[in-house]
């Protein structure tokens, strides 16, 4: 496990994708453009809290997992509006409301223009987030225990007392992940569970 290089970011997106469908397996073939799960749920983290990144890394050196967070949840969603959405705006189109139902592609982009906010109230109790995705490969080797460990340990010495994160309801595994480390199920939202944990 190491800290985030400038050279990661190509990779860092793969292992998004490849571990981006509902069940947490590899959305490869869903998605037209490649990129565009990487730029919702996880270049914001990269550029704008580089500190709260680790990656796994195989024997060769490439990037086979990631912990990403963000310190201050309310903070960082008024940081992306500023710093992060507007150049995806820029490059992304709104789709249609009439063109309904929408592609996965067109869903992500209508998600860069409107991105969901975190309730006010969870981010009160729980003022941080993290997302942690491990290609299968290393899956069931601890590097999910170690990631989830060291980041919140990392948010409790910056002054955090609590910590959420989202899982879709058909990843059973992650669900019985996070509460197997002590997580609770804290929100519900359409599809999916909100876990978190407090310091």
């Amino acid at each position: 496990m190491r800290g985030l290089r400038a050279d990661d970011t190509t990779a860092l997106y793969d292992i998004s994708l490849k571990t981006g469908d509902a069940a947490g397996g590899d959305a490869s073939s869903l998605y037209d453009d490649p990129e565009l799960l990487g730029h919702l749920w996880l270049g914001a983290y990269l550029a704008l809290e580089p500190e709260l990144v680790r990656v796994v890394e195989d024997e060769s050196g490439l990037p086979v997992g990631f912990v990403v967070a963000a310190l201050d949840t309310v903070r960082f969603e008024q940081l992306c509006e500023t710093e992060w959405w507007p150049s995806l705006r820029e490059r992304y189109r709104r789709p249609h409301a009439s063109a309904q139902p929408w592609s996965l592609d067109e869903q992500a982009m209508a998600a860069i223009h409107r991105p969901e906010r975190t309730e006010i109230l969870l981010a009160r109790q729980y003022p941080s987030h993290l997302h942690v995705a491990l290609l299968p490969e290393v899956q069931g080797l601890g590097w999910g225990r170690t990631l989830i460990e060291w980041v919140c340990e990392e948010l409790a010495l910056r002054g955090s007392d609590g910590v959420h994160l989202g899982v879709d309801e058909g990843n059973h595994r992650a669900i019985g992940f996070y509460r197997h480390l002590g997580f609770t199920e804290v929100h519900g939202f359409e599809g999916g569970v909100v876990f978190g944990c407090r310091f």
